[in-house]
Protein backbone atom coordinates (compact mmCIF):
# COMPACT_ATOMS: atom_id res chain seq x y z
CA UNK A 1 0.00 0.00 0.00
CA UNK A 2 1.10 3.63 -0.86
CA UNK A 3 1.53 5.55 2.13
CA UNK A 4 0.78 8.89 0.89
CA UNK A 5 -1.87 10.93 3.02
CA UNK A 6 -4.48 10.65 0.23
CA UNK A 7 -4.53 6.98 0.43
CA UNK A 8 -4.31 6.04 4.49
CA UNK A 9 -7.46 8.48 4.64
CA UNK A 10 -9.49 6.23 1.95
CA UNK A 11 -8.57 3.39 4.07
CA UNK A 12 -9.72 4.74 7.23
CA UNK A 13 -12.93 6.05 5.89
CA UNK A 14 -13.59 3.26 3.39
CA UNK A 15 -11.94 0.40 4.76
CA UNK A 16 -10.33 0.27 0.65
CA UNK A 17 -7.45 2.16 -1.35
CA UNK A 18 -9.52 1.83 -4.44
CA UNK A 19 -12.66 3.87 -3.78
CA UNK A 20 -13.64 6.93 -5.44
CA UNK A 21 -14.36 9.92 -3.20
CA UNK A 22 -16.74 13.11 -3.86
CA UNK A 23 -14.84 15.87 -1.53
CA UNK A 24 -17.01 18.71 -0.33
CA UNK A 25 -15.23 21.18 1.35
CA UNK A 26 -18.06 22.84 3.59
CA UNK A 27 -16.20 25.11 5.81
CA UNK A 28 -17.54 26.46 9.50
CA UNK A 29 -19.69 23.56 9.53
CA UNK A 30 -20.09 24.39 12.73
CA UNK A 31 -22.52 27.23 11.71
CA UNK A 32 -24.83 24.32 10.98
CA UNK A 33 -24.30 22.61 14.29
CA UNK A 34 -24.90 25.76 16.44
CA UNK A 35 -28.60 26.45 14.70
CA UNK A 36 -31.04 26.47 18.01
CA UNK A 37 -27.82 26.54 20.03
CA UNK A 38 -27.80 30.09 22.60
CA UNK A 39 -24.30 32.34 21.24
CA UNK A 40 -22.72 35.34 22.18
CA UNK A 41 -22.69 38.72 20.65
CA UNK A 42 -20.83 38.56 17.16
CA UNK A 43 -19.87 40.67 14.10
CA UNK A 44 -19.98 39.18 10.34
CA UNK A 45 -20.01 40.36 7.19
CA UNK A 46 -21.08 39.58 3.34
CA UNK A 47 -17.55 39.80 2.86
CA UNK A 48 -16.26 37.72 5.43
CA UNK A 49 -18.93 34.93 5.10
CA UNK A 50 -18.12 34.31 1.28
CA UNK A 51 -14.43 33.94 1.51
CA UNK A 52 -14.93 31.17 3.76
CA UNK A 53 -18.03 29.96 1.87
CA UNK A 54 -15.17 29.88 -1.27
CA UNK A 55 -12.45 27.89 0.77
CA UNK A 56 -14.20 25.43 -0.97
CA UNK A 57 -11.54 24.98 -2.95
CA UNK A 58 -8.99 23.30 -1.00
CA UNK A 59 -10.57 20.09 -1.61
CA UNK A 60 -9.19 20.13 -5.05
CA UNK A 61 -5.55 19.32 -3.49
CA UNK A 62 -6.59 17.04 -0.89
CA UNK A 63 -8.53 14.41 -3.63
CA UNK A 64 -6.71 12.60 -5.65
CA UNK A 65 -6.80 11.68 -9.75
CA UNK A 66 -9.40 8.96 -9.48
CA UNK A 67 -11.62 11.00 -7.05
CA UNK A 68 -14.11 13.45 -7.65
CA UNK A 69 -14.40 17.87 -6.00
CA UNK A 70 -17.41 19.55 -6.03
CA UNK A 71 -16.93 23.40 -6.41
CA UNK A 72 -18.92 26.60 -6.05
CA UNK A 73 -16.98 28.05 -8.73
CA UNK A 74 -14.92 26.32 -11.78
CA UNK A 75 -11.34 26.83 -11.03
CA UNK A 76 -8.94 29.53 -12.68
CA UNK A 77 -7.63 27.76 -15.39
CA UNK A 78 -4.33 29.36 -15.33
CA UNK A 79 -4.32 28.18 -11.59
CA UNK A 80 -5.06 24.87 -12.64
CA UNK A 81 -2.25 24.53 -15.39
CA UNK A 82 0.18 25.79 -12.60
CA UNK A 83 -0.43 22.69 -9.98
CA UNK A 84 -0.50 20.59 -13.02
CA UNK A 85 2.97 22.11 -13.82
CA UNK A 86 4.02 21.44 -10.02
CA UNK A 87 3.42 17.81 -11.20
CA UNK A 88 0.14 17.35 -8.81
CA UNK A 89 -2.95 14.76 -10.05
CA UNK A 90 -5.81 16.63 -9.62
CA UNK A 91 -9.43 15.26 -9.42
CA UNK A 92 -12.38 16.15 -11.55
CA UNK A 93 -14.29 18.81 -10.81
CA UNK A 94 -18.41 19.30 -10.68
CA UNK A 95 -19.29 22.71 -10.39
CA UNK A 96 -22.79 24.45 -9.05
CA UNK A 97 -24.47 26.13 -11.65
CA UNK A 98 -26.42 28.20 -9.67
CA UNK A 99 -24.19 29.98 -6.66
CA UNK A 100 -24.52 32.41 -3.93
CA UNK A 101 -21.48 33.90 -2.32
CA UNK A 102 -23.59 33.76 1.00
CA UNK A 103 -24.16 30.19 0.75
CA UNK A 104 -21.76 26.46 1.97
CA UNK A 105 -20.82 24.41 -1.35
CA UNK A 106 -23.77 21.73 0.27
CA UNK A 107 -26.63 24.04 -0.14
CA UNK A 108 -25.49 25.52 -3.83
CA UNK A 109 -25.32 21.63 -4.96
CA UNK A 110 -28.32 20.80 -3.33
CA UNK A 111 -30.07 24.05 -5.55
CA UNK A 112 -28.69 22.59 -8.53
CA UNK A 113 -30.59 19.39 -10.40
CA UNK A 114 -28.01 19.05 -12.93
CA UNK A 115 -25.26 18.50 -10.42
CA UNK A 116 -27.20 16.28 -8.40
CA UNK A 117 -27.79 14.24 -11.23
CA UNK A 118 -24.08 13.80 -11.74
CA UNK A 119 -23.42 13.13 -8.51
CA UNK A 120 -26.10 10.27 -8.37
CA UNK A 121 -24.35 8.94 -11.23
CA UNK A 122 -21.39 9.03 -9.38
CA UNK A 123 -23.40 6.87 -6.39
CA UNK A 124 -23.92 4.35 -9.28
CA UNK A 125 -20.59 3.95 -9.83
CA UNK A 126 -19.49 3.05 -5.96
CA UNK A 127 -18.09 6.63 -5.17
CA UNK A 128 -18.37 7.44 -1.53
CA UNK A 129 -18.95 11.74 0.04
CA UNK A 130 -16.26 13.11 1.95
CA UNK A 131 -17.29 16.63 3.62
CA UNK A 132 -15.32 19.07 5.93
CA UNK A 133 -17.68 18.25 8.46
CA UNK A 134 -21.53 16.42 8.31
CA UNK A 135 -23.92 18.36 9.58
CA UNK A 136 -27.78 17.76 8.08
CA UNK A 137 -27.11 19.58 5.22
CA UNK A 138 -24.62 17.19 4.16
CA UNK A 139 -26.63 14.28 5.19
CA UNK A 140 -29.43 15.53 2.72
CA UNK A 141 -27.65 16.07 0.15
CA UNK A 142 -26.06 12.02 0.62
CA UNK A 143 -29.83 11.17 0.55
CA UNK A 144 -30.47 12.97 -2.73
CA UNK A 145 -27.85 12.10 -4.43
CA UNK A 146 -27.59 8.31 -3.43
CA UNK A 147 -23.53 9.01 -2.62
CA UNK A 148 -23.53 7.18 0.40
CA UNK A 149 -21.36 9.35 3.57
CA UNK A 150 -17.88 7.84 3.93
CA UNK A 151 -18.21 9.62 7.81
CA UNK A 152 -20.36 9.01 10.55
CA UNK A 153 -24.16 10.49 11.04
CA UNK A 154 -24.45 14.37 12.18
CA UNK A 155 -25.69 13.75 15.69
CA UNK A 156 -22.45 11.66 16.16
CA UNK A 157 -20.44 13.90 14.21
CA UNK A 158 -21.94 17.42 16.47
CA UNK A 159 -21.66 15.39 19.47
CA UNK A 160 -18.24 15.24 19.48
CA UNK A 161 -17.22 18.72 18.30
CA UNK A 162 -18.78 20.43 20.85
CA UNK A 163 -16.72 21.76 22.95
CA UNK A 164 -18.21 20.60 25.83
CA UNK A 165 -17.77 17.30 25.01
CA UNK A 166 -14.03 18.27 24.77
CA UNK A 167 -13.68 19.18 28.13
CA UNK A 168 -15.53 16.06 29.65
CA UNK A 169 -13.30 13.51 27.57
CA UNK A 170 -10.09 15.47 28.42
CA UNK A 171 -11.40 15.23 32.14
CA UNK A 172 -12.45 11.12 31.81
CA UNK A 173 -8.96 10.52 30.46
CA UNK A 174 -7.42 13.19 33.52
CA UNK A 175 -5.03 15.32 30.92
CA UNK A 176 -4.29 18.55 32.01
CA UNK A 177 -6.32 21.34 31.47
CA UNK A 178 -6.94 24.58 32.49
CA UNK A 179 -9.35 25.50 35.06
CA UNK A 180 -12.77 25.48 34.00
CA UNK A 181 -16.41 23.72 33.66
CA UNK A 182 -18.39 22.19 30.34
CA UNK A 183 -22.04 23.88 31.18
CA UNK A 184 -24.95 21.48 29.67
CA UNK A 185 -27.98 23.76 31.55
CA UNK A 186 -28.70 26.65 32.88
CA UNK A 187 -27.93 25.58 36.76
CA UNK A 188 -24.32 24.43 35.67
CA UNK A 189 -23.67 27.73 33.90
CA UNK A 190 -24.55 29.88 37.02
CA UNK A 191 -22.33 27.76 39.27
CA UNK A 192 -19.47 28.14 36.54
CA UNK A 193 -19.91 31.80 36.36
CA UNK A 194 -19.67 32.29 40.62
CA UNK A 195 -16.42 30.40 40.19
CA UNK A 196 -14.99 32.43 37.64
CA UNK A 197 -16.18 35.12 39.01
CA UNK A 198 -13.89 34.22 42.06
CA UNK A 199 -11.16 33.78 39.35
CA UNK A 200 -11.88 37.30 37.89
CA UNK A 201 -11.35 38.89 41.19
CA UNK A 202 -8.17 37.60 42.08
CA UNK A 203 -6.87 39.27 39.14
CA UNK A 204 -6.75 36.49 36.57
CA UNK A 205 -8.85 36.27 33.41
CA UNK A 206 -11.88 33.69 31.93
CA UNK A 207 -13.27 32.67 28.71
CA UNK A 208 -16.78 31.71 27.77
CA UNK A 209 -16.68 29.64 24.62
CA UNK A 210 -19.83 28.90 23.21
CA UNK A 211 -19.34 24.90 22.37
CA UNK A 212 -19.40 25.38 18.44
CA UNK A 213 -17.69 28.54 18.25
CA UNK A 214 -15.30 28.52 15.51
CA UNK A 215 -12.63 30.86 13.79
CA UNK A 216 -12.17 33.32 16.87
CA UNK A 217 -16.42 33.63 16.82
CA UNK A 218 -17.96 32.91 19.72
CA UNK A 219 -15.04 33.53 22.33
CA UNK A 220 -15.13 36.07 25.16
CA UNK A 221 -12.59 36.74 27.41
CA UNK A 222 -13.14 38.99 30.89
CA UNK A 223 -11.36 40.09 32.99
CA UNK A 224 -14.49 42.75 34.53
CA UNK A 225 -16.78 40.73 36.74
CA UNK A 226 -19.48 43.32 35.73
CA UNK A 227 -18.93 42.12 31.84
CA UNK A 228 -19.22 38.47 33.10
CA UNK A 229 -22.36 39.02 34.71
CA UNK A 230 -23.79 40.90 31.40
CA UNK A 231 -22.57 38.33 29.21
CA UNK A 232 -24.56 35.60 32.11
CA UNK A 233 -27.43 37.38 31.51
CA UNK A 234 -27.15 38.13 28.30
CA UNK A 235 -27.17 34.20 27.17
CA UNK A 236 -29.98 33.15 29.04
CA UNK A 237 -32.37 35.95 28.30
CA UNK A 238 -35.28 34.70 26.03
CA UNK A 239 -34.49 31.17 26.67
CA UNK A 240 -37.55 28.67 26.31
CA UNK A 241 -35.30 26.03 28.57
CA UNK A 242 -32.73 25.69 30.85
CA UNK A 243 -30.23 23.55 28.15
CA UNK A 244 -26.96 25.26 27.52
CA UNK A 245 -23.91 24.05 25.83
CA UNK A 246 -20.90 26.77 27.09
CA UNK A 247 -17.31 26.30 28.29
CA UNK A 248 -16.06 28.48 31.46
CA UNK A 249 -12.43 28.16 32.26
CA UNK A 250 -9.46 30.26 33.02
CA UNK A 251 -7.08 32.11 30.12
CA UNK A 252 -4.34 30.72 30.45
CA UNK A 253 -0.85 32.47 29.31
CA UNK A 254 1.02 30.09 26.77
CA UNK A 255 4.13 30.22 24.69
CA UNK A 256 3.28 28.84 21.53
CA UNK A 257 -0.13 26.99 19.68
CA UNK A 258 -0.03 23.90 18.57
CA UNK A 259 -2.35 21.73 16.31
CA UNK A 260 -1.93 17.92 15.67
CA UNK A 261 -3.93 15.40 13.55
CA UNK A 262 -4.73 11.70 13.95
CA UNK A 263 -7.14 9.85 11.69
CA UNK A 264 -9.47 6.94 13.37
CA UNK A 265 -10.32 4.44 10.98
CA UNK A 266 -13.50 2.52 11.13
CA UNK A 267 -11.86 -0.65 12.74
CA UNK A 268 -10.88 1.92 15.09
CA UNK A 269 -7.52 2.03 14.69
CA UNK A 270 -5.51 5.32 15.37
CA UNK A 271 -3.09 6.87 13.48
CA UNK A 272 -1.04 9.78 14.65
CA UNK A 273 -0.79 12.45 11.10
CA UNK A 274 1.41 14.91 13.06
CA UNK A 275 1.86 18.01 15.24
CA UNK A 276 2.25 22.02 14.02
CA UNK A 277 2.67 25.15 15.60
CA UNK A 278 -0.27 27.25 15.21
CA UNK A 279 -0.17 30.66 13.82
CA UNK A 280 -2.98 32.63 15.47
CA UNK A 281 -3.93 36.05 16.81
CA UNK A 282 -6.97 37.08 19.00
CA UNK A 283 -7.88 33.68 18.86
CA UNK A 284 -8.16 33.75 14.92
CA UNK A 285 -6.11 30.66 13.30
CA UNK A 286 -4.20 32.32 11.01
CA UNK A 287 -2.08 29.79 10.17
CA UNK A 288 0.99 27.04 10.38
CA UNK A 289 4.81 26.53 11.12
CA UNK A 290 6.35 22.96 9.41
CA UNK A 291 7.71 21.45 11.28
CA UNK A 292 7.13 22.58 14.65
CA UNK A 293 9.91 23.19 17.34
CA UNK A 294 9.08 20.95 20.33
CA UNK A 295 10.43 21.06 24.05
CA UNK A 296 11.77 17.76 24.69
CA UNK A 297 9.55 14.80 25.45
CA UNK A 298 6.05 16.67 24.46
CA UNK A 299 5.91 15.31 21.15
CA UNK A 300 5.45 11.60 22.39
CA UNK A 301 3.02 12.91 25.15
CA UNK A 302 1.15 14.18 22.26
CA UNK A 303 1.27 10.97 20.44
CA UNK A 304 0.22 9.27 23.82
CA UNK A 305 -2.43 11.86 24.22
CA UNK A 306 -3.64 10.94 20.49
CA UNK A 307 -4.03 7.48 20.91
CA UNK A 308 -6.09 7.86 24.11
CA UNK A 309 -8.45 10.51 22.22
CA UNK A 310 -8.36 8.57 19.29
CA UNK A 311 -9.64 5.18 21.26
CA UNK A 312 -12.32 7.08 23.14
CA UNK A 313 -13.16 9.23 19.83
CA UNK A 314 -14.08 5.63 18.37
CA UNK A 315 -15.77 3.91 21.42
CA UNK A 316 -18.18 6.88 20.89
CA UNK A 317 -19.21 6.07 17.18
CA UNK A 318 -17.02 8.41 15.24
CA UNK A 319 -14.40 7.87 12.50
CA UNK A 320 -12.40 10.13 10.12
CA UNK A 321 -9.73 13.19 10.82
CA UNK A 322 -9.30 14.32 14.28
CA UNK A 323 -7.73 17.88 15.04
CA UNK A 324 -7.18 18.53 18.02
CA UNK A 325 -6.11 21.68 19.44
CA UNK A 326 -2.91 22.61 22.32
CA UNK A 327 -0.46 24.32 23.93
CA UNK A 328 2.95 25.30 25.57
CA UNK A 329 3.06 27.12 28.53
CA UNK A 330 5.65 29.75 29.44
CA UNK A 331 7.15 26.71 31.83
CA UNK A 332 7.59 24.77 28.64
CA UNK A 333 4.58 22.34 30.11
CA UNK A 334 1.64 21.12 27.90
CA UNK A 335 -2.52 21.28 27.75
CA UNK A 336 -2.81 18.89 25.27
CA UNK A 337 -6.61 19.59 24.80
CA UNK A 338 -8.25 23.07 24.15
CA UNK A 339 -10.46 21.72 21.83
CA UNK A 340 -11.54 18.13 19.37
CA UNK A 341 -12.04 19.04 16.23
CA UNK A 342 -13.14 15.89 14.54
CA UNK A 343 -13.63 16.75 11.15
CA UNK A 344 -10.87 17.78 8.44
CA UNK A 345 -8.79 21.01 9.72
CA UNK A 346 -7.15 23.96 8.15
CA UNK A 347 -3.79 21.57 8.48
CA UNK A 348 -5.13 18.86 6.80
CA UNK A 349 -5.52 19.96 3.41
CA UNK A 350 -2.14 21.14 3.00
CA UNK A 351 -0.64 17.25 3.78
CA UNK A 352 -0.32 16.09 0.14
CA UNK A 353 1.54 19.47 -0.64
CA UNK A 354 3.76 18.59 2.26
CA UNK A 355 3.94 15.11 0.91
CA UNK A 356 4.92 16.03 -2.45
CA UNK A 357 6.55 19.62 -3.03
CA UNK A 358 8.66 20.14 0.68
CA UNK A 359 11.84 18.02 0.74
CA UNK A 360 12.74 16.23 3.93
CA UNK A 361 14.92 18.85 5.35
CA UNK A 362 13.13 22.06 4.48
CA UNK A 363 10.64 24.11 6.28
CA UNK A 364 7.18 25.90 5.96
CA UNK A 365 4.65 27.94 6.08
CA UNK A 366 1.48 28.08 5.33
CA UNK A 367 -1.02 30.98 5.84
CA UNK A 368 -2.73 33.81 3.99
CA UNK A 369 -2.34 36.96 2.44
CA UNK A 370 -4.61 39.65 2.60
CA UNK A 371 -5.74 41.05 -0.88
CA UNK A 372 -7.29 44.15 -1.02
CA UNK A 373 -9.13 45.66 -4.43
CA UNK A 374 -11.26 46.13 -6.22
CA UNK A 375 -11.35 44.05 -9.23
CA UNK A 376 -11.37 40.36 -9.72
CA UNK A 377 -7.68 39.86 -10.62
CA UNK A 378 -7.09 36.71 -12.60
CA UNK A 379 -4.23 33.84 -11.15
CA UNK A 380 -2.27 34.99 -13.91
CA UNK A 381 -1.86 38.42 -13.04
CA UNK A 382 -1.40 37.53 -9.51
CA UNK A 383 1.72 35.17 -10.55
CA UNK A 384 3.31 38.09 -12.14
CA UNK A 385 2.92 40.00 -9.07
CA UNK A 386 4.85 37.57 -7.36
CA UNK A 387 7.51 36.64 -10.42
CA UNK A 388 10.23 34.75 -9.07
CA UNK A 389 8.50 33.93 -5.48
CA UNK A 390 6.37 31.28 -6.60
CA UNK A 391 7.74 27.20 -5.80
CA UNK A 392 8.45 26.14 -9.28
CA UNK A 393 9.63 22.27 -8.42
CA UNK A 394 9.05 19.80 -5.63
CA UNK A 395 11.94 20.42 -3.49
CA UNK A 396 12.68 23.96 -4.53
CA UNK A 397 11.67 27.15 -2.16
CA UNK A 398 9.20 30.03 -2.77
CA UNK A 399 5.19 30.01 -2.11
CA UNK A 400 3.04 27.12 -3.68
CA UNK A 401 -0.83 29.04 -3.89
CA UNK A 402 -3.39 25.87 -2.33
CA UNK A 403 -6.52 28.34 -2.15
CA UNK A 404 -6.92 30.99 -5.34
CA UNK A 405 -11.04 31.07 -4.96
CA UNK A 406 -11.00 32.99 -1.80
CA UNK A 407 -9.06 36.25 -3.55
CA UNK A 408 -11.80 37.22 -5.64
CA UNK A 409 -14.83 35.88 -3.20
CA UNK A 410 -16.01 39.52 -2.51
CA UNK A 411 -16.31 40.02 -6.29
CA UNK A 412 -19.33 42.04 -7.10
CA UNK A 413 -19.56 44.09 -4.19
CA UNK A 414 -17.28 46.94 -4.81
CA UNK A 415 -14.36 47.48 -3.32
CA UNK A 416 -13.67 44.05 -1.23
CA UNK A 417 -10.55 41.87 0.79
CA UNK A 418 -9.94 38.72 -0.71
CA UNK A 419 -7.23 36.34 0.73
CA UNK A 420 -4.63 34.29 -0.97
CA UNK A 421 -3.97 30.92 0.78
CA UNK A 422 -0.58 29.10 0.43
CA UNK A 423 2.34 27.40 1.75
CA UNK A 424 6.10 29.26 2.03
CA UNK A 425 8.64 26.15 1.55
CA UNK A 426 11.97 27.13 2.16
CA UNK A 427 15.73 25.77 2.77
CA UNK A 428 16.14 27.87 6.33
CA UNK A 429 14.25 29.64 9.08
CA UNK A 430 15.96 32.88 7.84
CA UNK A 431 15.21 32.16 4.15
CA UNK A 432 11.60 31.49 5.06
CA UNK A 433 10.93 34.91 6.72
CA UNK A 434 13.05 36.81 3.65
CA UNK A 435 10.50 35.59 1.34
CA UNK A 436 7.58 36.20 3.44
CA UNK A 437 8.36 39.31 3.61
CA UNK A 438 8.71 39.77 0.24
CA UNK A 439 5.49 38.69 -0.69
CA UNK A 440 3.85 40.49 1.81
CA UNK A 441 5.43 43.41 0.16
CA UNK A 442 4.30 42.77 -3.49
CA UNK A 443 0.97 41.74 -2.27
CA UNK A 444 0.61 45.02 -0.50
CA UNK A 445 1.32 47.57 -3.99
CA UNK A 446 -1.72 48.69 -5.58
Amino acid sequence: MDDDFVTRLKVALTGATDTSLVYLGNFEVERDWAIGERSLPRVSTAVSEAVVNHMDEFALLLAGADDHVVLKTAPDPDYLAYLKGLGLELPTVHVASRTDAQRSVTEDALGDPDLLAALSELAGQGCRLVAHGVSTVEERLALETGLPLAAPDSSTCKSVNSKVYSRAVADLLGLRQPVGWGCATAEELAAAVSEARTLVAAGRRVGIKEAFGVSGKGIAVIDDERRLDRLHRMILRGAADDRISFVVEEWVAKAADLNYQFTVGKDGAVRFDFVKEAITDRNVHKGHRMPAVLPAGTLAQIREVAELLGGRLAADGYFGVVGVDAFVDPDGGLYPVVEINARHNMSTYQVPLQEKLVGPTQVALARYYPVSVNRPLPFGEVSRMLDGLMLARPGGTGLVVNNFATVNAGAGSGSFAGRLYGVVVADTTDELAAIDDRITERLGKD
